[in-house]
């Protein structure tokens, strides 16, 4: 079954799929996903998707059914409290009992889910109301309410902070993702001639490559980033958590470097970690605003100084690389995908050490081309994503999950073959959860509890029971030709990759750490 241009109805096996598959959608094209689900089961199967796109800021609508209206509060068959469920994980709910309230209750949930910070909105409908008839007028669509706009007296401080620094560091995240705002911060970048660093929210609004993007910081960032970070005398958060992956020990992040923290959302200004100026409002215009107050400046030093950390960074990855002794890396593999993916394929992923190999190692060109869960770190989700992503996108997207997520929900490989999506899998098995390996090798003494799953899953032959091609490499040879050829073929493939279980992901901040206790070896 091939998608036509008006087709966008996908049923997937399971709701958290569709929930999956709509947050997926809405992060490779910025417009708000949409899932549907009956009651009860149905209802509550899409919490996890609804919880993942919440603390991401992804703006979706879900749409349940109910009980009729005679029945609630009565524990009838598949009745259940679902606004109640997902209060806490929804920007709004609402509970529909009257259909002439309906359209409008429809169009107010998409224009709260695309407004201000971006989320989820639940709309419960009982089948009373359902099967109910009404006048339907139509009306213009909805759009997002007006935002905040910055106060100049914060704008103009922060321009002071600014021009007193001698090493700022732009730092982005999702907030900044949500308004497509690459081509603002780069040009706030060259006017103050700062450096930048992204959160995992952050990655693929400013490409990989640019000279002035040092990667991903925080827990598993690039080392050039998070050193940089360290280094500044300024940091300048835009759309940014600063979360605890991000930050490690608060008491010690940043202790002597000035913060200005430019966010739609006041809640999140101080909440973290204090700024020495908050700016509160719509953060595309802030930036905007902001590199107009700005003047222009050359720090040739700080330049240095960053060049010389990508060096570092350089060298430690090819001491990491050079140490294995397999045939197969994580490294070797993104290599090959970086190498016959296209500007514009996005990359998504489950959660683990595949996740953040995807984030250190893919090589991203355009904007809202890395889909993966970030907050709520869902395994599982990675499938759902790519199914949506490859319906927004109608090109080849990449999936890369490891054995242990991919188990989750791989029932959704029939949804991809059904509607023919051009889906590649590349499944990096190492036999266990490498990333609860990982922490038990470094800091547990090696302690190994139910990390080693010793599944007899042959995943070539369960791709090949779903129709898909199914294919298995166990060296870069082998995944170079297997990758090329399924991404010209289109359909989906699924390639089981053999790594090995004891692969780290380097650069680590231990937890509780700071950038002062970075590991970047198996040696530390």
């Amino acid at each position: 079954m091939k998608l036509t241009g008006s087709q966008i109805v996908i049923e997937t096996l399971i709701e958290q799929g569709a929930a999956h598959a709509a947050d997926g959608y809405s992060r490779a094209t910025g417009k708000v996903g949409v899932v549907i689900a009956t009651s009860g089961p149905g209802a509550t199967n899409l919490v996890t998707g609804i919880a993942t796109a919440m603390l991401d800021s992804v703006p979706m609508v879900a749409i349940t059914g109910n009980v009729p209206t005679s029945l609630i509060g009565r524990d009838s068959f598949q009745e259940i409290d679902i606004t109640g469920v997902t209060l806490p994980i929804t920007k709004h709910n609402y509970f529909v009992s009257d259909v002439n309230e309906l359209a409008d209750t429809v169009r107010e949930a998409f224009k709260i889910a695309k407004s201000g910070r971006p989320g989820p909105v639940l709309v419960d409908i009982p089948k009373d109301i359902q099967l109910a008839v009404a006048d339907y007028e139509r009306a213009e669509v909805v759009s997002p309410f007006e935002t905040r706009q910055p106060k100049d007296k914060y704008l103009q401080r922060a321009a002071e902070l600014i021009a007193e620094s001698e090493r700022p560091y732009i730092y982005i995240g999702g907030g900044a993702m949500g308004q497509n705002m690459g081509e603002e911060i780069l040009a706030f970048a060259d006017k103050i001639d700062g450096y930048i660093g992204s959160t995992f929210m952050g990655l693929s609004l400013i490409p990989s490559s640019h000279e002035r993007f040092l990667g991903m910081q925080g827990m598993h960032g690039h080392y050039a980033s998070s050193m940089a970070q360290k280094e500044a005398d300024l940091i300048i958060g835009i759309g940014v958590r600063f979360s605890d992956r991000a930050t490690g020990n608060v008491q010690k992040f940043a202790k002597n470097t000035n913060i200005i923290h430019i966010e739609a959302d006041r809640s999140e200004i101080n909440k973290n970690v204090p700024a020495d100026v908050g700016v509160h409002g719509d953060i595309k215009e802030s930036v905007i605003r902001l590199t107009e107050l700005c003047e222009k400046k050359s720090l040739p030093l700080w330049k240095e100084k960053t060049d010389a950390l990508k060096a570092e960074e350089k060298e430690n990855d090819r001491k990491i690389e050079e140490s294995s002794t397999v045939p197969l890396t994580p490294k070797m593999l993104f290599d090959v995908i970086n190498k016959h993916k296209k500007k514009t394929t996005v990359i998504a992923t489950d959660v683990g050490q595949h996740q953040m190999w995807a984030a250190q190692y893919a090589d991203f060109t355009s904007n809202r081309t890395f889909v993966s869960s970030g907050g709520l770190g869902t395994m599982g989700y990675g499938l759902g994503a790519a199914i949506g992503a490859a319906v927004a996108k109608k090109e080849a997207t990449v999936l890369v999950t490891g054995d242990g997520s991919f188990g989750m929900n791989l029932n959704e490989l029939a949804t991809a073959v059904t509607y023919d999506l051009p889906i590649v899998v590349v499944l990096m098995n190492n036999g266990v959860l490498g990333m609860v390996r990982q922490w038990q090798t470094l800091f547990f003494g090696k302690r190994y509890s139910h990390t080693l799953l010793g599944r007899k899953t042959d995943f070539v032959k369960l791709a090949e029971a779903f129709g898909a091609e199914g294919r298995r490499a166990e060296t870069k040879e082998e995944f170079e030709a297997y990758f090329s050829e399924a991404m010209k073929k289109g359909g989906v493939t699924v390639i089981d990759t053999k790594i090995n279980m004891d692969e780290f992901v380097l650069p680590m901040l231990p937890p509780g750490g700071s950038i002062d206790d970075i590991i970047v070896s198996k040696e530390e």
